[in-house]
């Protein structure tokens, strides 16, 4: 007999799954559509949702977390029951957004040394004027 843990899709998952006991809105059709449902398990990359009742909702959805203030696009992954399981596919490539932040940081450090660069020669030339102009 296999090991029923082995099936499990939590043992395919990148990062464990936080327990969560959370309140969360689904948004589809253009947020014309709402669900009320509940996240019992939450991670960077895809959560666990449970309805109260049977819903039919598009592969592709918008997850709402009023307690974190936060809209998340969730990709249907698979359906069980009053169960569905999303991924966040904004998650699957982190580095991106990293590295683009670390571009950030640098220009925004090179900036600045510009600007002390600049304040440090307008002072020269503003201290030096004065008896330029007379």
């Amino acid at each position: 007999m296999a090991n029923p843990a082995e099936a499990r899709p939590s043992e395919r998952r990148r990062t464990p799954r936080q327990k969560s006991f959370l309140r969360g809105m689904i948004y589809f059709n253009n947020r014309r559509s709402v669900a009320d449902c509940l996240i019992r398990d939450i991670s960077p990359f895809g959560a666990r949702l449970i309805f109260s009742d049977a819903v039919t909702t598009p592969d592709v959805l918008d997850l709402y977390i009023p307690q974190k203030e936060q809209t998340l696009r969730a990709q249907v992954i698979w359906r069980v029951g009053h169960e569905v399981g999303v991924a966040f596919p904004q998650a699957i490539h982190p580095e991106p957004a990293t590295a683009a932040a670390s571009d950030l940081a640098d220009r925004v450090t090179k900036l600045e040394a510009e600007v002390a660069a600049l304040k440090r020669a307008l002072k020269k030339l503003t201290s030096g004027s004065d008896s330029d102009l007379a």
